[in-house]
C-alpha cells in the first residue's frame, strides 16, 4: 500500500500504518462520510471497525464514494475489523462473511480480528470459550489461506489466551489490539508480543478521555506545545506501539499532528509512572479463563521499561 506516514510490518509482510482511525463512536452514514473525508484529507489510510460497532457497511460505503476524490484505490487502504462475540465458534464463518460483505470494496480485509476471548452469552469461566476461540481461528486461518482475509489476529486476549493460540495454531496471530495508555502499560504482555513478533496495537489511548486533563499528561503536553492527545499518541507511537484515535471529525487533524515533535526521556518516564492497572474500558479480558498448562515467564517492571524505552 502507498502510505506517507510510518507503517509497521505484520508477520505476513503486510505493511499497516501505525497511526489509524477507530470508528467505535461514529454512528450514521452521513456523519461516518464527514469523518473519512476528514481523514483521507490528513494522511489517514488505516481505518478500524468491527462488527460489534454497527458500522461496517458505512464504512465501506465512505471509502468507496471518497477514494477517488483523493486519488486512491483499494490498495492504499487498510482495513480492520472483528468477529463478534455472539459469531464465536459455530457462527464463526458467518460472522466473517457478514463482515465482508458489508465493508464490500475490493472483496477482501486486510486485517481481522477476534473480537475478545468470550463468546457471548457464555460465562468467563466457562470453556466453551477455549473450543470457541479454537474454532473460531479455524475459520480465520481457512479464509486468510483464500486471500479473503490477509491478516489475521486477536484483540483482548491476555497472555494466556496467546498461549494457548500459539500452541494450536497454524497461522500465528499478526497482530494484539488491547486497552493501552499510561495507566495500563500492559509490560509483560507488550513484551510477549514483541518476542512472538506481534504487533501490538493500542485502542483507547486517551483512556475514554479520561487522561486528557490528568495534571501529569497536560503538564508535559504544556511543555512540548502540544494537546494531551498529542501526547498521549506520541507516548505509544515513540514505543511502536500501534493507535487508533477514535476522534470526531475536529479532532482528526490534530491526531495526525503527532510525527513532528518528541518525548524526550524525562517526559516517557513520567507517563511510565502512571502505570497502575486501571482499566476504563468496561471488558477486562483477565475474567476471561484460558486453558494453557505452559509456564509463564514473571517479568521485572524495570526490565521491561528498559527493553521498552530503548526498543530492543
Amino acid at each position: 500500500m502507498s502510505c506517507d506516514l510510518p507503517c509497521l510490518i505484520l508477520n505476513t509482510g503486510a505493511r499497516m500504518p501505525i497511526l489509524g482511525l477507530g470508528t467505535y463512536e461514529v454512528k450514521g452514514s452521513e456523519k461516518m462520510h464527514l469523518i473519512i473525508d476528514a481523514a483521507l484529507e490528513t494522511g489517514y489510510r488505516a481505518f478500524d471497525t468491527a462488527a460489534v460497532y454497527g458500522n461496517e457497511a458505512d464504512l465501506g460505503s465512505a471509502l468507496q464514494d471518497l477514494m477517488p476524490k483523493y486519488g486512491l484505490t483499494r490498495e492504499d487502504i487498510f482495513l480492520i475489523s472483528k468477529l463478534s462475540p455472539a459469531d464465536m465458534g459455530p457462527r464463526a464463518r458467518e460472522g466473517c462473511a457478514r463482515s465482508l460483505e458489508r465493508l464490500g470494496i475490493g472483496g477482501y480485509i486486510d486485517l481481522y480480528l477476534i473480537h475478545c476471548p468470550g463468546t457471548k452469552w457464555l460465562e468467563p469461566g466457562d470453556v466453551k470459550n477455549s473450543q470457541n476461540r479454537a474454532q473460531s481461528w479455524a475459520v480465520l486461518e481457512e479464509l486468510h489461506g483464500q486471500g479473503a482475509i490477509r491478516s489475521i489476529g486477536v484483540s483482548n486476549y491476555t497472555v494466556l489466551h496467546l498461549e494457548e493460540l500459539l500452541h494450536s495454531c497454524t497461522v500465528p496471530p499478526a497482530l494484539l489490539q488491547v486497552e493501552f495508555h499510561p495507566k495500563l502499560a500492559q509490560l509483560e504482555l507488550r513484551t510477549f508480543c514483541m518476542e512472538k513478533g506481534i504487533v501490538f496495537q493500542a485502542y483507547s489511548s486517551r483512556g475514554k478521555g479520561g487522561l486528557l486533563s490528568n495534571s501529569e499528561i497536560v503538564a508535559v503536553a504544556d511543555e512540548h506545545g502540544r494537546t494531551s492527545a498529542q501526547v498521549l499518541l506520541r507516548w505509544a507511537i515513540q514505543q511502536g506501539v500501534a493507535v487508533l484515535p477514535p476522534r470526531p471529525r475536529p479532532s482528526v487533524r490534530e491526531n495526525g499532528k503527532v510525527f513532528d515533535f518528541v518525548l524526550e526521556e524525562r517526559g516517557m518516564q513520567r507517563l511510565f509512572d502512571m502505570d497502575s492497572g486501571v482499566r476504563f474500558c468496561k471488558r477486562d479480558p483477565t475474567l476471561v479463563v484460558g486453558t494453557t498448562t505452559a509456564p509463564l515467564v514473571i517479568y521485572r517492571p524495570i526490565l521491561l521499561r528498559l527493553l521498552l524505552l530503548t526498543g530492543k
